[in-house]
């Protein structure tokens, strides 16, 4: 199974939504589309789970490789 990942190639704030896109294989912009939707219908759950996610989920290794 594969590792979700961050995506700082592709971020527009932390790439959890880049990464979360990439890993279920859709559109980037869907996934952000979704999410904000849960901030405005539901913001505290919301925030718990993108604060999560960024904690959670890794940067991808080639970019942090580039980044060195």
């Amino acid at each position: 199974m594969m590792r979700w990942q961050r995506d700082r190639g592709h971020a527009k704030l932390a790439g959890v939504c880049a990464g979360v896109a990439r890993g279920l294989g859709i559109s980037r912009v869907t996934v952000r589309l979704v999410a904000l939707f849960a901030l405005i219908l539901m913001p505290p759950l919301a925030l718990a789970l993108y604060l999560a996610a960024i904690l959670l989920m890794t940067p991808r290794a080639e970019v942090r490789r580039w980044l060195d």
